[in-house]
């Protein structure tokens, strides 16, 4: 009888142990179905809902162009808000430009003592005929000739086809015929021609052999083209160059 007893106690004990061990195994699996159901639940949910999430919700495990797409398709006035700030940045952007234009044009213009330079007065009343004078205009010498009559006669009887650089005596004047005014650089070099000298009774440029005649055309020598004439204008007998 006590062995019988014995036999019932540990079939017992078995018994409840394997119970225990069914419940432990049990648990897991509940509440994993429980948590894979939770779960279908939420995505249905979300795939449902057409419209996306609030970026602040999922900033952090969304890709930055779905963001971007967001933020121009899926937000009217999250769109509105960067088209706002682009067009100030770009209205911003070209207020500068264009002021730092300005400023950059207006330190190239020229001084206040270069504008005095710009134009010279001289008073040429005095200059007789046959004679002439140099003047500093811009940094440049200035040949100014009152021509007599026959000088006047001697450039107007050139031939045009023997000339260089074709030009007659009446196109190098401003005024009366008897007043020439000449830049007094070689159109060559850049030299200073001297005056009452070469063959030509005009200028001659010691440089390089250049002759001028009394019109101060290029006649001989490698000088290509004619002394330049500057804009002049006669004020009474004052003579305006500039």
């Amino acid at each position: 009888r006590v062995l019988r007893h014995t036999h019932i106690a540990m079939a017992l004990a078995l018994l409840r142990s394997t119970a225990v061990r069914s419940c432990r195994s049990v648990a897991p699996l509940g509440m994993l179905a429980r948590a894979q159901s939770t779960a279908v639940t939420t995505t249905t949910k979300a795939t449902e809902n057409s419209l996306p999430l609030p970026h602040e919700k999922y900033t952090d495990s969304t890709t930055w162009e779905k963001y971007q797409e967001y933020i121009r398709h899926g937000e009217p006035n999250m769109r509105t808000y960067n088209y706002m700030i682009l067009g100030g940045a770009r209205l911003m952007g070209a207020s500068a430009s264009r002021i730092l234009l300005i400023k950059f044009l207006a330190q190239m213009n020229p001084s206040a003592d270069v504008l005095a330079l710009a134009s010279v007065e001289v008073d040429v009343s005095n200059l007789a005929p046959g004679k002439g004078m140099t003047i500093k205009w811009r940094g440049k010498p200035v040949f100014v000739r009152r021509r007599t009559p026959e000088e006047v006669a001697s450039a107007n009887d050139v031939d045009m086809s023997s000339l260089r650089d074709p030009q007659s005596d009446a196109d190098r004047i401003r005024s009366d015929p008897e007043w020439l005014v000449v830049l007094g650089v070689c159109t060559h070099l850049g030299c200073v021609p001297i005056g009452d000298a070469g063959e030509y009774a005009g200028w001659f440029c010691p440089c390089h052999g250049s002759h001028y005649d009394i019109s101060g055309r290029i006649r001989k020598g490698p000088a290509p083209y004619n002394l330049e004439v500057p804009p002049y204008a006669f004020v009474d007998d004052k003579l305006v160059i500039g």
